[in-house]
């Protein structure tokens, strides 16, 4: 399983948050506590927003303890809005192609979980990427394939309805192709002015997701980071996080059909 952190609020400097903490996502690429695998080597990536709707997106094969030139981008670039992630691949070769997050127009996406049995599967779930948003298809994992597909059912216009369908279809067709493995579903989505945290399964094991209000904004991760007696909160399984900072979340429900 991947580790990825996003953060919403005043402008903040990205290492403060990245490299700087005890525990931090840096350092979960080499020692995560909580993954199944405790080691995300396969890439790392950030998307951030400046003065343009469209994010600056940073993707490379490196792991992110040995990149210089992740850890030089955060030194430099503070922002109000980011997304960041570390890589353990379940789907999909080592390449910055299948690093995350992934972006179209002003929307940035992020995930760590699985389609089961994605590799049986990939032709019809590609399949619900429309025409336009398949020009923008450059790796080959289920992740980029779920946050394309979800453009065509309308993200835009409504996020959360559009990524509850996404997964329903996804799910249809696996139960169509008699897969019993489960598809798992913790994400971050973007906009640059809003923040959704998702965390939902089709069985009981949802990866985790966590969290904290800072001092100027929100933290949302895959597990804690910096201080023990730092407070974090889960956000619970079947559920959608939504905020643009600092006092104002709210957290809902969060249904897939199927």
């Amino acid at each position: 399983m991947c580790r990825f952190l996003a953060y919403a609020g005043e402008p903040a400097f990205l290492d403060t948050l990245l490299i700087e903490p005890a525990s931090s996502l840096v350092s979960q690429s080499l020692a995560a506590r909580e993954a199944k695998t405790v080691v995300n080597g396969d890439g790392c990536g950030i998307g951030w927003y400046g003065t343009r709707p469209e994010p600056g997106i940073y993707r490379g094969t490196l792991p992110a303890w040995s990149d210089a030139n992740l850890a030089s981008l955060c030194h430099q670039l503070e922002t109000p809005m980011f997304l960041a992630h570390v890589r353990s691949a379940t789907s999909g070769e080592v390449s910055m192609a299948n690093c995350h997050p992934f972006a179209s127009g002003r929307h940035l996406f992020m995930h760590n979980g699985q389609i089961g049995g994605y590799d049986r599967i990939r032709r019809p779930i590609e399949a619900m990427i429309p025409d336009d948003q398949y020009a923008r298809r450059r790796g080959n994992g289920d992740s980029e394939a779920i946050f394309l597909a979800a453009v065509g059912h309308g993200l835009a216009s409504d996020p959360v309805a559009a990524i509850a369908s996404t997964l329903s279809a996804c799910l249809a067709t696996m139960r169509a192709s008699q897969i019993e493995a489960a598809l798992r579903f913790t994400a971050i989505l973007a906009d640059g002015q809003t923040l959704h945290a998702f965390r939902w399964a089709s069985d009981d094991r949802a990866p985790s997701l966590y969290w904290r209000e800072l001092e100027a904004g929100i933290a949302i991760a895959s597990e804690p980071f910096g201080d023990a007696g730092d407070t974090w909160k889960t956000v619970p399984p079947g559920s959608v996080m939504t905020t643009t900072g600092r006092d104002n979340v709210s957290i809902g429900e969060f249904a897939v059909a199927g």
